[in-house]
Protein backbone atom coordinates (compact mmCIF):
# COMPACT_ATOMS: atom_id res chain seq x y z
CA UNK A 1 0.00 0.00 0.00
CA UNK A 2 1.50 3.55 -0.89
CA UNK A 3 2.15 5.41 2.07
CA UNK A 4 0.39 8.96 2.44
CA UNK A 5 2.98 11.84 2.45
CA UNK A 6 3.23 13.44 5.81
CA UNK A 7 3.59 17.10 6.43
CA UNK A 8 6.99 17.02 7.12
CA UNK A 9 7.21 15.63 3.26
CA UNK A 10 5.64 18.08 2.08
CA UNK A 11 7.02 21.39 3.40
CA UNK A 12 10.23 19.54 3.90
CA UNK A 13 12.64 20.72 6.29
CA UNK A 14 12.79 24.34 5.32
CA UNK A 15 9.08 24.60 6.06
CA UNK A 16 9.47 22.85 9.41
CA UNK A 17 12.36 25.11 10.82
CA UNK A 18 9.65 28.04 9.78
CA UNK A 19 6.87 26.72 11.49
CA UNK A 20 8.11 25.92 14.73
CA UNK A 21 9.87 29.40 14.41
CA UNK A 22 6.00 31.08 13.49
CA UNK A 23 5.19 28.96 17.08
CA UNK A 24 8.11 29.81 18.60
CA UNK A 25 6.90 33.38 17.61
CA UNK A 26 3.38 33.16 18.69
CA UNK A 27 4.36 31.64 22.36
CA UNK A 28 7.19 34.31 22.96
CA UNK A 29 3.84 37.27 21.62
CA UNK A 30 1.50 35.62 24.14
CA UNK A 31 4.15 35.36 27.09
CA UNK A 32 4.83 39.28 26.24
CA UNK A 33 1.28 39.76 26.48
CA UNK A 34 0.81 38.68 29.54
CA UNK A 35 3.87 39.77 31.39
CA UNK A 36 2.22 43.70 30.08
CA UNK A 37 -1.22 42.75 31.74
CA UNK A 38 0.49 41.77 35.16
CA UNK A 39 3.26 44.41 35.23
CA UNK A 40 0.48 47.80 34.52
CA UNK A 41 -1.78 45.84 37.27
CA UNK A 42 0.88 45.50 39.63
CA UNK A 43 2.14 49.30 39.06
CA UNK A 44 -1.68 50.77 39.10
CA UNK A 45 -1.87 49.47 42.63
CA UNK A 46 1.77 50.74 43.44
CA UNK A 47 0.12 54.08 41.77
CA UNK A 48 -2.85 53.55 44.03
CA UNK A 49 -0.96 53.17 47.33
CA UNK A 50 1.33 55.43 46.61
CA UNK A 51 -0.97 57.78 46.35
CA UNK A 52 -2.83 57.37 49.85
CA UNK A 53 0.66 56.76 51.73
CA UNK A 54 0.92 60.80 50.24
CA UNK A 55 -2.33 61.45 52.17
CA UNK A 56 -1.68 59.72 55.19
CA UNK A 57 1.44 61.39 55.26
CA UNK A 58 -0.34 64.42 54.58
CA UNK A 59 -3.07 63.83 57.55
CA UNK A 60 -0.40 63.18 59.95
CA UNK A 61 1.75 65.82 59.27
CA UNK A 62 -1.66 67.94 59.84
CA UNK A 63 -1.56 65.82 63.10
CA UNK A 64 1.24 66.59 64.93
CA UNK A 65 0.33 70.44 64.50
CA UNK A 66 -2.87 69.55 66.19
CA UNK A 67 -5.21 70.15 63.18
CA UNK A 68 -7.98 67.97 61.52
CA UNK A 69 -7.17 66.51 57.68
CA UNK A 70 -10.91 66.73 57.23
CA UNK A 71 -13.37 69.04 57.64
CA UNK A 72 -16.16 67.55 60.10
CA UNK A 73 -18.92 68.56 62.86
CA UNK A 74 -17.16 66.04 65.37
CA UNK A 75 -16.75 66.74 69.04
CA UNK A 76 -13.10 66.16 69.20
CA UNK A 77 -11.80 64.99 72.35
CA UNK A 78 -8.62 67.03 74.01
CA UNK A 79 -5.33 66.22 71.54
CA UNK A 80 -7.84 63.75 68.95
CA UNK A 81 -7.79 64.69 65.23
CA UNK A 82 -9.75 63.88 62.23
CA UNK A 83 -7.35 61.86 59.80
CA UNK A 84 -9.66 61.23 57.01
CA UNK A 85 -12.91 61.09 55.81
CA UNK A 86 -15.56 59.00 53.75
CA UNK A 87 -18.82 57.62 53.05
CA UNK A 88 -19.91 53.81 53.92
CA UNK A 89 -22.59 52.21 54.49
CA UNK A 90 -22.97 50.84 58.25
CA UNK A 91 -23.92 47.21 58.83
CA UNK A 92 -24.45 45.21 62.49
CA UNK A 93 -24.75 41.19 63.13
CA UNK A 94 -28.77 40.29 62.97
CA UNK A 95 -30.85 37.17 62.38
CA UNK A 96 -32.89 36.09 59.17
CA UNK A 97 -36.46 35.32 59.75
CA UNK A 98 -36.97 32.16 61.38
CA UNK A 99 -38.86 28.98 59.89
CA UNK A 100 -40.69 25.96 61.61
CA UNK A 101 -39.82 22.39 59.83
CA UNK A 102 -42.46 19.91 60.09
CA UNK A 103 -45.30 21.41 57.67
CA UNK A 104 -47.87 23.92 58.83
CA UNK A 105 -51.69 24.21 58.31
CA UNK A 106 -54.10 26.44 58.02
CA UNK A 107 -57.01 25.90 60.25
CA UNK A 108 -60.82 26.92 59.77
CA UNK A 109 -63.30 27.48 62.75
CA UNK A 110 -66.89 28.05 63.14
CA UNK A 111 -68.03 31.72 64.97
CA UNK A 112 -71.47 32.99 65.48
CA UNK A 113 -73.53 33.22 62.59
CA UNK A 114 -71.97 30.73 60.56
CA UNK A 115 -68.82 32.72 60.09
CA UNK A 116 -66.34 30.91 59.62
CA UNK A 117 -62.84 32.67 60.88
CA UNK A 118 -59.15 31.08 59.58
CA UNK A 119 -56.01 31.20 61.39
CA UNK A 120 -52.83 29.82 60.92
CA UNK A 121 -51.91 26.74 62.97
CA UNK A 122 -48.15 25.72 62.79
CA UNK A 123 -46.63 22.69 64.06
CA UNK A 124 -43.13 20.97 63.95
CA UNK A 125 -39.73 22.28 65.31
CA UNK A 126 -38.89 26.42 65.19
CA UNK A 127 -35.34 26.90 63.38
CA UNK A 128 -34.00 30.32 64.36
CA UNK A 129 -32.50 32.76 61.52
CA UNK A 130 -28.76 32.92 60.60
CA UNK A 131 -26.52 35.00 62.05
CA UNK A 132 -25.75 37.88 59.44
CA UNK A 133 -24.68 41.10 58.91
CA UNK A 134 -27.56 43.19 57.83
CA UNK A 135 -27.43 46.86 56.83
CA UNK A 136 -28.66 49.47 58.79
CA UNK A 137 -27.51 52.90 57.58
CA UNK A 138 -25.70 55.04 55.21
CA UNK A 139 -24.00 58.00 56.33
CA UNK A 140 -20.00 59.69 57.02
CA UNK A 141 -17.18 57.88 58.27
CA UNK A 142 -14.46 59.29 60.19
CA UNK A 143 -11.20 58.10 61.36
CA UNK A 144 -9.65 60.19 64.03
CA UNK A 145 -6.13 59.63 66.13
CA UNK A 146 -8.32 57.92 68.54
CA UNK A 147 -11.07 56.18 66.90
CA UNK A 148 -13.53 55.15 64.21
CA UNK A 149 -17.02 57.12 63.48
CA UNK A 150 -20.11 56.76 61.52
CA UNK A 151 -22.76 59.20 61.41
CA UNK A 152 -25.48 58.23 59.41
CA UNK A 153 -29.47 59.26 59.78
CA UNK A 154 -31.08 56.90 62.14
CA UNK A 155 -27.58 55.22 63.42
CA UNK A 156 -24.38 56.53 65.00
CA UNK A 157 -21.68 54.39 66.27
CA UNK A 158 -18.22 54.66 67.36
CA UNK A 159 -15.13 52.14 68.04
CA UNK A 160 -12.39 52.80 70.32
CA UNK A 161 -9.09 52.17 69.60
CA UNK A 162 -8.35 51.54 73.43
CA UNK A 163 -10.85 49.03 73.27
CA UNK A 164 -10.34 47.30 69.87
CA UNK A 165 -9.80 44.18 69.18
CA UNK A 166 -9.71 43.21 65.75
CA UNK A 167 -10.84 43.73 62.36
CA UNK A 168 -11.59 41.59 59.37
CA UNK A 169 -12.05 42.64 56.09
CA UNK A 170 -13.38 40.40 52.16
CA UNK A 171 -10.75 40.04 49.69
CA UNK A 172 -11.88 43.27 47.65
CA UNK A 173 -11.83 45.35 50.82
CA UNK A 174 -14.61 47.01 50.31
CA UNK A 175 -16.35 45.53 53.38
CA UNK A 176 -15.11 45.23 56.94
CA UNK A 177 -16.45 43.81 60.23
CA UNK A 178 -14.81 45.10 63.77
CA UNK A 179 -14.13 43.78 67.02
CA UNK A 180 -14.52 46.08 70.03
CA UNK A 181 -14.42 44.77 74.03
CA UNK A 182 -17.36 46.91 75.14
CA UNK A 183 -20.00 45.64 72.32
CA UNK A 184 -21.39 42.38 72.06
CA UNK A 185 -22.65 42.39 68.52
CA UNK A 186 -20.20 42.79 65.97
CA UNK A 187 -20.46 45.67 63.62
CA UNK A 188 -18.88 47.35 60.40
CA UNK A 189 -18.51 49.29 57.52
CA UNK A 190 -19.34 48.60 53.59
CA UNK A 191 -17.50 50.89 50.62
CA UNK A 192 -17.82 51.62 47.22
CA UNK A 193 -15.06 49.98 45.38
CA UNK A 194 -11.37 51.37 45.69
CA UNK A 195 -12.39 53.64 49.14
CA UNK A 196 -12.02 50.64 50.99
CA UNK A 197 -8.92 49.84 50.20
CA UNK A 198 -7.43 53.73 50.90
CA UNK A 199 -9.73 53.36 54.22
CA UNK A 200 -7.87 50.28 55.47
CA UNK A 201 -4.60 51.84 55.46
CA UNK A 202 -5.47 54.84 57.39
CA UNK A 203 -7.20 52.47 59.76
CA UNK A 204 -3.72 50.31 60.15
CA UNK A 205 -1.74 53.87 60.72
CA UNK A 206 -4.72 55.34 63.18
CA UNK A 207 -4.09 52.13 65.20
CA UNK A 208 -0.86 52.08 64.99
CA UNK A 209 -1.19 56.14 66.49
CA UNK A 210 -3.10 55.14 69.49
CA UNK A 211 -0.52 52.86 70.37
CA UNK A 212 2.41 55.62 69.75
CA UNK A 213 1.46 59.18 68.88
CA UNK A 214 0.89 60.96 65.45
CA UNK A 215 5.13 61.91 65.45
CA UNK A 216 6.01 58.27 65.63
CA UNK A 217 3.64 57.18 63.14
CA UNK A 218 5.00 60.31 60.78
CA UNK A 219 8.42 58.99 61.52
CA UNK A 220 7.62 55.54 60.03
CA UNK A 221 5.63 56.81 57.15
CA UNK A 222 8.95 58.06 56.03
CA UNK A 223 9.95 54.57 55.72
CA UNK A 224 7.18 53.52 53.82
CA UNK A 225 7.49 56.22 51.27
CA UNK A 226 10.84 55.04 50.81
CA UNK A 227 10.14 50.83 50.25
CA UNK A 228 7.73 52.16 47.88
CA UNK A 229 9.95 53.91 45.88
CA UNK A 230 12.72 51.11 46.05
CA UNK A 231 9.78 48.20 44.92
CA UNK A 232 7.98 49.87 42.10
CA UNK A 233 7.28 47.39 39.90
CA UNK A 234 8.88 46.81 36.69
CA UNK A 235 8.03 45.28 33.33
CA UNK A 236 10.07 42.13 32.90
CA UNK A 237 12.12 41.57 29.82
Amino acid sequence: MRKLPSVADIVGPWGQTRAMGLIANFKAKRAAKQALAVYEHKHMRWEQDSAIFKKINEAFTLAVQGKDAAESSLVNKAGECVLWHGQATFHEAGKTPGHYVGGSQGVSIPIVGGIRYRVGAMRGTFIPGDEVQVEKDSGEVYITTERLIFNGITNSKEWDFDKWTGAQCDDAEDSYIFHVSNRQKTSGLTFDPGIGREFNRVLAQALQCAESNPAAVLAELKNVAKELVENEPTLEA
